[in-house]
């Protein structure tokens, strides 16, 4: 039975956690870096990714042998990575030469569907009806896809010295996501 509240809720946490509009630069970044981003396949992979670890997301994290709290942490890592690049304007992941973009890395994983947004699917998951949380996973997705494809537009309007600017200032919330993603999971708060 689907319940409107649940879907508001489970879509607005999703929404905080995805972060597309503070992840703009990032795409922006990532254009820059690879010439293309695929808004779809972008978006449609996130999607399977968060699908997928809704339903086997804990068990599959078991089988390998690990907890919610290593994957988070791994997850901080990469993102701490991304951050380090933008603030500093350096590139420590080189874009792969045989890769035609970064649609799916760094992209749709771990940016869109990383730790923290599979650990909040984990977490939601104990709260809400599962029909509820695929909902708030699809109105996510169309919100994600409309962002991506207005990057372009937001580029142009920015300009190289506007998105530098905002590329180092999301670069350091971006850091200190990661770091409270690291220093939750280690430290326990």
């Amino acid at each position: 039975m689907f319940n409107f509240k649940e879907i508001v809720s489970a879509t607005l946490i999703l929404f905080a956690v995805i972060d597309i509009l503070g992840n703009i630069p990032i795409v922006i970044d990532l254009r820059s870096k690879y010439g293309k981003i695929q808004s779809g396949k972008a978006s449609l992979a996130a999607a399977l990714v968060m699908l997928i670890f809704l339903f086997v997301g804990e068990r599959l994290l078991n089988l390998f042998g690990l907890d919610v709290a290593s994957f988070a942490i791994a997850g901080s890592l990469v993102i701490f990575i991304i951050a380090m690049e933008m603030i500093l304007g350096i590139t420590l992941m080189k874009p792969n030469p045989k890769a035609s973009s970064g649609t799916i890395f760094p992209l749709a994983f771990p940016m869109l569907a990383g730790a923290g947004t599979l650990t909040t699917l984990l977490s939601i998951r104990s709260e809400f009806m599962v029909q509820n949380i695929v909902v708030a996973i699809v109105l996510n997705i169309i919100i994600v896809y409309i962002i991506l494809k207005l990057t372009p537009i937001l580029h142009k309007k920015l300009g190289t010295g506007g998105e530098d600017v905002l590329r180092r200032i999301f670069g350091v919330i971006l850091l200190s996501i990661a770091v409270k993603m690291f220093k939750t999971n280690v430290f326990g708060g």
